[in-house]
């Protein structure tokens, strides 16, 4: 597959639709479980290919949290929830939070409810054992739409609750838009950060997707914005002569060989950013073997003691 992240999102959106601060007192300790996993994005041609046979592998390499970025038509990866939870179980995979994408269409204003789609997708979402549904999108059409954001906003915190109700939490991810996408005296992030209920929206920050734009520095972000981010995006990046995966420049390689301070960030999002969930993505892989990628990159991240 060569389309890049973005496009992969922006194809599965057109499938799908078919900040107070928290109290010091509550940052003061880090939350005691932590998760290590790996987003499927990054080994995305081997899932579409043999998706039994690649999680055989990731588990083979040490691998035990699993985030999935593939559910259609009420489907993971081609399974069905109870199936892919079979999937898992046989392997000793958990898959605790997943990516789908959450438009204003999957709310229904005539009957004030979400559709009964967006629901089926939380009760796949929780069948299959996952503890955050993660939207990874804003449609371009909201971005500067200031009423249509605001309802966009209470959306997500509406989707927090239901949620709630099952057991998990729903939460954003961020690409590089919201940084580059000014509102009033910030961006985007900004907004999304301040218009939405800690408490039922948790931020999925990509360390990543935000390097190289103004104000996107993911070490600035965790001291403006200190114990919002309970799920990090771990990704380092390096400078290429095309566009790179947002399109200014840069693209993923193996943990520690980039230029972003990944040891010490992650170390600051533990400690400060409230982050207890770390996953793993790699996008580009400069000629190795994107399997061999990430089972590098969780030794590192355990090398440093995660």
């Amino acid at each position: 597959m060569n389309s890049s992240r973005r496009e992969f999102i922006k194809n599965s959106a057109l499938v799908v639709a078919g900040a107070a601060l928290l109290p010091n007192a509550l940052l003061a300790e880090p939350k005691k479980l932590v998760r290590l996993g790996v987003q499927l994005y990054s080994v995305r041609d081997a899932m579409e290919k043999d998706p039994m046979g690649t999680l055989k592998k990731l588990s083979e390499g040490g691998i035990k949290h699993v985030e999935h970025a593939n559910y259609i038509n009420r489907k993971f990866y081609g399974y069905s929830a109870k199936e892919f939870k079979k999937v898992l179980d046989s392997l000793s995979l958990l898959m605790p939070s997943g990516h789908t994408v959450m438009t204003a269409l999957d709310w229904d204003s005539s009957k004030n409810d979400f559709t009964d789609k967006w629901k089926y997708t939380i009760d796949d979402a929780a069948t299959v054992g996952q503890k955050y549904v993660i939207s990874p999108w804003l449609d371009e059409s909201l971005r500067t739409d200031m009423d249509g954001l605001k309802k966009f906003m209470d959306q997500f915190n509406k989707c927090g609750e239901l949620c709630k109700a099952q057991g998990m939490k729903f939460g954003y991810h961020n690409h590089d838009f919201e940084f580059s996408t000014k509102i009033g005296d910030g961006n985007l992030y900004d907004f999304i950060l301040t218009n939405t209920d800690p408490s039922l929206v948790a931020q999925q920050l990509d360390t990543g997707n935000m390097y190289g734009l103004p104000g996107g520095d993911a070490m600035t972000m965790i001291n403006k914005y200190p114990g919002r981010f309970e799920l990090m995006h771990v990704k380092d990046e390096i400078k290429t002569t095309t566009k790179g995966e947002m399109g200014h420049g840069y693209e993923s390689t193996v943990l520690g060989q980039g230029v972003i301070n990944i040891k010490d960030l992650v170390k600051a999002a533990r400690k400060k950013g409230g982050t207890s969930q770390f996953i793993i993505e790699q996008e580009s892989y400069q000629g190795k073997d994107p399997v061999d990628c990430v089972i590098i990159d969780l030794q590192m991240m355990k090398k440093w003691g995660y």
